[in-house]
Parts: structure tokens; sequence; C-alpha cells
């Protein structure tokens, strides 16, 4: 989950559409109204560890045209995360990642991230909400131009993805005409609200 700001956002962007309207993916079997998060309850830093595929996201200048997003957090101590995003340029392309490290904020209920990019560049972000059973999560950046939809698994149902991607809208006042899915297999590469990858 990496949000940078504006000056930061050209070096890297977080690891880490009205929303758009992708092809089925497989179903979910409880939608987000039925599942909502509580965005004033604290976040379970233990549960959030582990791997989060990137769903959605506003495109940046870093993260533009990856497919196959993931993000693996890893808490190194009570209040500290690694972090290790993992893409590719296109799906014949090779994996790469790139490493960070994130300080949380106790005090904001674990919500409140600071993030080091290459142990030198500072970057804010917000674990906006969660869903109870921490299958998928809103990540927000303080400006609100940019934000992320992650999930536990590669796939989630179109109407789960309308129903978040609306959230962030309507109740965190994301523009999220530029929101986007991000391919996470070869056959979603141009469908419609899919994000081009920049290698075909």
């Amino acid at each position: 989950m990496f949000l940078i700001r504006p000056m930061c956002a050209v070096l890297l962007s977080a690891l880490l559409a009205g929303p758009a309207v992708a092809a089925v993916d497989p179903p979910a079997a409880v939608s987000a109204a039925a599942n909502r998060g509580d965005p004033s309850a604290p976040v379970d830093l233990q549960r959030f560890m582990g791997t989060w595929y990137v769903i959605g996201r506003v495109p940046n200048m870093i993260e533009r045209g990856h497919v196959a997003s993931v993000n693996e957090y890893t808490l190194r101590d009570s209040q500290k995360v690694s972090i290790v995003y993992r893409y590719r340029e296109g799906f014949s392309e090779p994996v790469e990642e790139l490493k960070a490290r994130a300080s949380v904020d106790e005090d904001s209920g674990n919500h409140k991230w600071r993030t080091w990019f290459y142990r030198v560049i500072p970057t804010n972000s917000r674990v906006l909400e969660v869903a109870p059973d921490y299958s998928w999560a809103l990540i927000g950046y303080p400006g609100r131009e940019m934000a992320w939809i992650f999930a536990r698994k590669p796939d989630m149902d179109r109407e789960l993805y309308r129903e978040l991607a609306a959230r962030l809208r309507d109740e965190y006042g994301v523009n999220t005409d530029k929101l986007k899915r991000v391919p996470q297999h070869p056959e979603q590469v141009d469908r419609l609200g899919f994000e081009v990858p920049n290698v075909r």
C-alpha cells in the first residue's frame, strides 16, 4: 500500500472507475453491502499481514501498466512492517519486485501508515476500511487522488468491485473516474475497465 506525496509520485507509487464496468469474474459469495467493514474499528495488524492482490487502482506513474500486482506484508515487530510489491510489465514478462518498510501509527487504530522506499523516500497512506473477514481492503492517499482495492484472492466479482469503488467515491471522496481494474490473468487483458499492460 504505497501512496505517494505528489512530488514523489513520479519516483514511486503505492505498493502496495464512476467504477469501471468490467467483464464478470468468478462470483463472490458475499456482497460488500452485506459484508461492510467498520472504518472506525482498529486494523488488526496480525490479520492484515500476508498476501493482498491489487484488484483496482487509480493508475499512477510507477504502477501504470503493471499486471499480476501483489503486495506481501510481514510484521517485523509491533508497529513495523516489511512490504514487497511484485508485478509484471506484461504476462510474458518476468516478475519484478519493489521492497519497502512501513511504520504504523498505533494511535490511529493502525489506519495510518508511513512508508519508506529505498530507505529514504517517505510516503503516507491510510487503510480506509477492511472487510470483517479481511477478504478485501480499501486503501487511500491523503490527497484522495489515488486509491487501491485489495483482495486476498486474484479474482473479485464485478458487483462487489462496483460496490467497493462506489464506496471509495461516495464515502471517502476519491475521484474514481480514473479507477481501473488490474489484470490478474491474461484473459482479462483488453476487457473493458481493465488497465492496459505495458507489454503485450
